[in-house]
C-alpha cells in the first residue's frame, strides 16, 4: 500500500494495523518515501533491571582521582 503523507495522517491507526499484519505500507511526502514497519516486541526487555547482574562487583582503582600526567602543566601554579 502506498499513501501520501496527508492521507497517512488521516488514517494512521489503520495503517499501523495493516503494517502489523504484515502488509507493506509506504508513506510518501513528495521528496522521500518511508516504510512503516512494526518493531519486534521483546517482552523480556520490559522487565525491571536486576542489580548486580554483571556477575562481579565494580572495582575502582586506588588512584582513580589522581592527576593525569597529560595535564601536569595545567596543574602547576
Amino acid at each position: 500500500m502506498h499513501v501520501s503523507l496527508r492521507d497517512a495522517e488521516a488514517q494512521l491507526s489503520t495503517l499501523i494495523r495493516r503494517a502489523s499484519a504484515g502488509e507493506e505500507v509506504l508513506i510518501d511526502d513528495g521528496s522521500v518515501t518511508v516504510r512503516l514497519v512494526p518493531l519486534p516486541v521483546d517482552r523480556e526487555s520490559n522487565r525491571k533491571p536486576t542489580f548486580g547482574g554483571w556477575g562481579s562487583p565494580i572495582v575502582m582503582a586506588d588512584d582513580f582521582d589522581a592527576p593525569l600526567e597529560d595535564f601536569a602543566e595545567y596543574m602547576s601554579p
